[in-house]
């Protein structure tokens, strides 16, 4: 008993919250206490002049009353007083509960030894002056019972042993109901405290629950990292400290590479895995002063205070880091991370618009060839103002009467035949001239307007079809939104269907990362797009991100090879990989063809490979629907007569 009263006297064992909020009530009464005293003493004191001694009256209450002023001042003024921690706060109420009853001692002492002096009337002053004093610190002293106790003790036991011993039964009748009072103001004491404790322990807990909730609120549950909004929250006030400071603040996004794929092949408990062990290897990467989010789905941010080099190389490391296969539940999976960096003030001055131009740098890096870094540059604003101004225009275009389709024909044979043509948009804007489809295609894409655009081109190409021999197909590139859009995709059959041409004749062309996109809904697409008659062809194969993976459950009719391979054919690697494409095609009974074909030596090397249909500037351009009649009555009779299918290879 005596060990855990000697604990709760020195506030060892009490919480940080509670010292800070019994000394910030004390802050506001202890003066007072202090005021009060100091009244009570000068009042008794001059009472006193002329009965007793002038060391009693002047010198004693004199030291006591500075005293007390000092204290007072200092729980007022002091700067260890105001910005006074947990800890300090600690010592300070400590040593407060040491001068308290130091003080009360020397008070109590002090008044009962001046009773001795004078009459009736200076006794009853004496006996109020201990009366009040106890009250008064009782009261004063209430968020700090243990001050509060031990000053109640100090001054009452003397004052009950001084007076209850006494003949006088006035002031013996006073003794006891000053003990009753403390008695009752006691218990009011301790009840008071225990409210008080009940109140700060309810406010910590709804402080600590609003802290949790708060954490809970800016942090991605799977992955741990702080989520899209404590990025944005953060990086407004390290862009306003960087500001300030004049230094630069270095904005990142990473994207990773395959991830759909591996969420679509085997399921969304490997794919939460493998973005887990993500957030666990990019963070091992990250330094202290690095903020690092996930931002959503399999993007993640970061930002940190580095030049455009350092943050660069920040982001590459990141992409490498990502390019190690990760090993979840026995399977080995590679994907990778393409990332996109701006830096502050060259790269943006607000948060949104640096995080809307590392993103523009990421889609640099998609389009590159991923697993790299791309800066934010003046070249990526000046084609950011080209964008806007192509969107603008798209968005007030008639696309009936400014679209138009470009055929470029498919040649099979050692001569030349013309087998098919593909449809190429090209758009002739009033102000801004001849546009480049890789440039409004993707545009429109992003602004929701593909939709409207494919139908036009669609029906202009199927016009264009009806004037054309009927021996020759028309191929029509389909984009992500389109094999992915159950609406469009609709669209497009309905328009077919209404169309007086035989479905047979057309052929729809889609990328590997339009299919990769939403692979699900593209494969029912593509099985629809079949089932009205349709033959569907896999453009710019090789290029793409899951080829050989997903090659096999999609309904494919024709592998179109991308120019990308034909232009390094001449070399040993090129030649090897067509060589392998061509005989992947073959074993699955592909129709190829070989796009980008534009000289003689090229054709010759194709032709050793075994390929027979080609696509490309040695043969003819894109030319409008009238010129293509033309360029065809120039053909040799041979391309007149009716055609047999074209050989699959294999």
């Amino acid at each position: 008993m005596f060990r855990n009263l000697v604990i709760w006297l020195t506030l060892r064992h009490a919480s940080q919250d509670m010292l800070l909020a019994q000394f910030k009530e004390l802050r506001r009464q202890i003066p007072m206490l202090y005021a009060l005293l100091s009244v009570n003493a000068l009042a008794v004191a001059y009472t006193h002049v002329g009965y007793a001694p002038n060391w009693m009256t002047i010198y004693v209450p004199g030291a006591l009353i500075s005293v007390s002023l000092y204290r007072m001042f200092a729980w007022w003024f002091s700067a260890e007083y105001r910005n006074a921690d947990a800890e300090r706060a600690k010592i300070l109420l400590q040593r407060t509960i040491l001068l308290a009853d130091a003080l009360a001692a020397a008070f109590v002492s002090w008044a009962l030894m001046l009773n001795s002096y004078g009459d009736a009337y200076e006794h009853a002053h004496v006996a109020i002056f201990i009366a009040i004093t106890v009250i008064g610190c009782i009261f004063c002293l209430m968020k700090l019972p243990q001050a509060a106790l031990s000053v109640t003790v100090i001054v009452t036991v003397p004052y009950l042993l001084y007076y209850g011993v006494g003949q006088n039964t006035v002031f013996v009748a006073i003794a006891l109901n000053i003990l009753l009072v403390t008695l009752v103001m006691v218990r009011i004491l301790m009840n008071s405290f225990r409210s008080f404790t009940q109140l700060i322990l309810s406010r910590s807990e709804t402080e600590r629950l609003g802290r949790e909730n708060l954490r809970l609120a800016h942090t991605d549950a799977l992955t741990g990292l702080p989520n899209r909004r404590y990025f944005f929250l953060e990086l407004s006030e390290r862009l306003e400290a960087a500001r300030l400071k004049g230094s630069p603040l270095a904005i990142g996004i990473l994207d990773l590479d395959r991830f759909k794929p591996v969420n679509d092949t085997f399921g969304h408990v490997v794919g939460d895995r493998l973005l887990e062990q993500v957030g666990q290897r990019l963070g091992a990467l990250s330094g202290a002063d690095v903020v690092l989010s996930r931002l959503g789905g399999d993007e993640f941010g970061f930002f940190v205070e580095l030049s455009e080099k350092d943050a660069r190389a920040l982001g590459q490391s990141f992409c490498d880091s990502l390019s190690e296969p990760f090993q979840i539940n026995g399977l080995t999976i590679a994907i990778g991370g393409s990332c996109g960096v701006a830096v502050f003030p060259d790269g943006g001055s607000t948060p949104h618009e640096l995080f809307d131009h590392a993103d523009y740098a990421l889609y640099d890096s998609k389009s590159a060839g991923r697993g790299t870094t791309t800066l934010y540059s003046a070249a990526h604003e000046t084609r950011i103002q080209s964008d806007r101004a192509i969107e603008a225009a798209l968005r007030t275009a008639h696309f009936e009467t400014e679209m138009e389709v470009h055929l470029q024909p498919i040649v099979r044979g050692p001569d030349a035949r013309v087998i098919g043509v593909e449809a190429l948009a090209r758009w002739t804007h009033p102000v801004l001239g001849n546009v480049r489809p890789d440039l409004f295609i993707v545009i429109a894409e992003r602004a929701g307007l593909i939709h409207d655009l494919t139908l036009v081109l669609l029906r202009k190409a199927l016009s264009a079809l009806e004037k054309l021999p009927a021996t020759l197909d028309l191929s029509f590139n389909l984009s992500a939104h389109n094999v992915t859009s159950p609406r469009t995709a609709l669209a497009i059959v309905a328009l077919v269907r209404n169309a007086p041409i035989d479905p047979a004749r057309l052929t729809l062309e889609l990328t590997e990362t339009a299919v990769m996109r939403d692979f699900e809904v593209a494969r029912r697409s593509i099985q629809m797009f079949r089932a009205m008659g349709a033959r569907v062809a896999l453009d710019d194969f090789g290029t793409g991100y899951s080829s050989l993976s997903h090659l096999h459950r999609l309904p494919i009719d024709r592998i179109k090879i991308d120019r990308s391979f034909v232009r390094d054919c001449a070399n040993p690697t090129g030649f090897s990989i067509l060589a392998s494409i061509l005989a992947l095609c073959a074993s699955m009974n592909l129709e190829c063809v070989v796009e980008g074909v534009e000289d003689a030596e090229q054709l010759a090397v194709l032709n050793t490979l075994g390929c027979d249909c080609f696509q490309g500037y040695l043969f003819a351009k894109p030319m409008p629907p009238q010129a293509l009649t033309a360029w065809l009555a120039e053909r040799p009779a041979l391309d007149a007569v009716a055609t047999p299918p074209a050989r699959r290879l294999g």
